[in-house]
């Protein structure tokens, strides 16, 4: 049985956190203009550096994007996204975190807001954040 290889193609791999506040709304970010996919609203997060765990890459992000401490113990994994853009194709973890030390706040120029699950399918957001969006209502991640 003959199988044709599969396009060769940059996997850029992303940690990314469902912050979730004692109401039940998670924490979304909105993408600074100049960046790609400016404008649209993602989870906050960022690229795993070379050699660093999914956890410890959240931890950084989350203090430089939002200057909050997060202890990776409360880091609580829950699903993932695997999108193929045109140049790359994004895998992302998607962690829970219900505790942080701070107030979470917009660190880089970005816009934050606090969202209930249902407003979450009214903010414009990267395709490859819909499929989370999905996941986290279908579980009912957001209440407990």
């Amino acid at each position: 049985m003959s199988r044709e290889p599969l396009e060769s193609v940059k996997v850029v791999l992303v940690a990314a956190c469902a912050l979730i506040d004692g109401e039940g709304r998670v924490l979304m970010a909105e993408r600074p203009a100049g960046k790609e996919l400016a404008g649209l609203w993602e989870f906050p997060g960022g690229k795993i550096e070379g050699g660093e765990r999914p956890e410890a890459a959240l931890v950084r992000e989350l203090r430089e994007e939002l200057g909050i401490t997060v202890d990776p113990a409360d880091l609580e994994p829950f699903t993932f996204a695997s999108y193929g853009y045109e140049r790359f194709h994004l895998l992302m973890p998607l962690y829970l975190c219900r505790r942080w030390q701070g107030d979470p706040a917009p660190m880089e120029g970005q816009r934050i807001c606090w969202s209930a699950i249902a407003g979450l399918k009214t903010l414009p957001m990267p395709p490859a954040d819909v499929p989370l969006v999905e996941a986290l209502e279908r579980k009912g991640a957001l209440e407990r």
